[in-house]
């Protein structure tokens, strides 16, 4: 498949081969995006760890894909510096690391990974509950530190507790299952209209949940409005010497009130697995206000780090990047207007942004059939300010025809895919 693509304006200026796609993959995505990617011919560089603004801007020069994590930040001077970028692949849940609003007003599509690692996150939680409520993290400290405390004191069954969910969403919907299997019994609020499952009851306020939860699990994405979602207050609600896990986002909980109640007891123990700020390379330092509390369980985000959860991710994001750059497919896409259209090699195919205005496909229409250009299929979709629309034509479309396309006031971004 073959692709034009944009560097500083709407007009394309360099026909590419899948072969000479670049992509960047950061922060050890697994080796199966890396693959696949390779195997459809795309020139694929991987490196360990994150990178800063400054060394990400020197390193996405010419890179048309580009795959991150959760600790790469995709700013809007680094969109400015980057014109050969067409998608970027979050392979992870979370997209609250990327510009958005910039990536969409630059016609760059965005996807990521909101199931692979669901399951993975779920075992984790339902671990770290049954760790904290037998207190085997403290019992395998003080074995290691030569001391024998074979004592039942403070360790209890999780068998007819009530598990308090925050955040409904596909992690908190699966995690409602199995705790329930487990015989927890599941109470859940969410900001949504969401489907409770089993048995689960929904609460009409978190002072609701707060009340009856003998295990508070936080399950919330990483929007701006989450962030001090869970703090003092909301800690002093709490039932005494109930249990609190933060497995969402580091932003969304006071880590300096969750350490006081720890401390005070009212909090029996915690497991913390995100942090505001988290070290970018594997062997930084890490500090935490938590950090030394006998009765904390503290993991480096591996929520999603399982390697059956890793695996599925590098293929799964890897596989809508290179639909996107292939054939314009946007099917799952977290910015852009969804359209999933199969490749056809008896059709070359334009894929055009535009800014979502009355009269724009009668425009490009209108404009392919003065210049001769005879439409065989075309799908339009639009989401807010943005459209997209493909359109399949028989033969390849002339520079003069793309100049055209390029000069509509509305046109975003142009690519001719053959």
């Amino acid at each position: 498949m073959m692709m034009t693509m944009t560097t500083t304006d709407p007009y394309p200026t360099a026909r590419l081969e899948d072969g000479d796609v670049r992509v960047l993959l950061l922060e050890n995505i697994h080796t199966d995006g890396a693959d696949f990617l390779r195997g459809k011919g795309f020139q694929v560089e991987t490196r360990d760890g994150a990178l800063g603004e400054d060394d990400l801007i020197e390193a996405i020069q010419g890179v048309h894909l580009l795959g991150i994590r959760s600790t790469t930040y995709i700013t809007e001077k680094v969109l400015a510096a980057a014109p050969d970028l067409i998608a970027i692949g979050a392979f992870c849940i979370g997209t609250n690391q990327i510009d958005l609003a910039a990536t969409t007003r630059q016609g760059i599509a965005v996807f990521n990974a909101p199931y692979s690692n669901t399951r993975s996150v779920v075992e984790l939680a339902i671990a770290e509950i049954i760790s904290l409520a037998r207190r085997l993290h403290e019992k395998s400290t003080d074995m290691h530190a030569g001391v024998w405390n074979k004592s039942a004191a403070g360790s209890h069954e999780i068998r007819g507790r009530t598990l308090g969910i925050i955040g409904y969403g596909n992690i908190g919907s699966q995690l409602s299952v199995i705790a329930e299997a487990l015989g927890l019994s599941v109470v859940f609020y969410d900001i949504d209209d969401k489907l409770a499952l089993g048995n689960a009851k929904r609460c009409s306020t978190l002072e609701e949940l707060l009340a009856v939860s003998d295990v508070v699990t936080l399950h919330v994405d990483g929007r701006p409005g989450n962030a001090g979602l869970f703090g003092a207050d909301e800690m002093a609600q709490m039932k005494p010497r109930s249990l609190f896990l933060n497995l969402s986002r580091g932003i969304a909980v006071d880590t300096a009130a969750l350490r006081e109640n720890l401390e005070s007891g009212h909090i029996a123990g915690a497991a913390v697995d995100v942090f505001p700020i988290e070290p970018k390379r594997q062997g930084d330092p890490f500090d935490s206000d938590l950090r030394g509390l006998k009765n904390v369980i503290l993991t480096p985000h591996v929520g999603g780090s399982t390697e059956e959860a890793q695996q599925d991710i590098g293929r799964f994001v890897a596989s809508k990047l290179r639909s996107y750059a292939s054939y314009g497919g946007t099917s799952l896409s977290v910015n852009m207007p969804e359209i999933n259209l199969a490749a056809d090699a008896s059709k070359h195919r334009l894929a055009l942004v535009h800014r979502n205005a009355p009269g724009v496909l009668a425009r490009i229409n209108g404009l392919l059939g003065e210049c001769g250009v005879n439409i065989e299929a075309q799908s339009l979709s639009t989401r807010g300010e943005i459209g997209y629309v493909l359109t399949d034509v028989l033969d390849e479309v002339g520079d003069d025809v793309l100049r055209e396309l390029a000069s509509l006031p509305e046109t975003v971004r142009l690519r001719q895919l053959s």
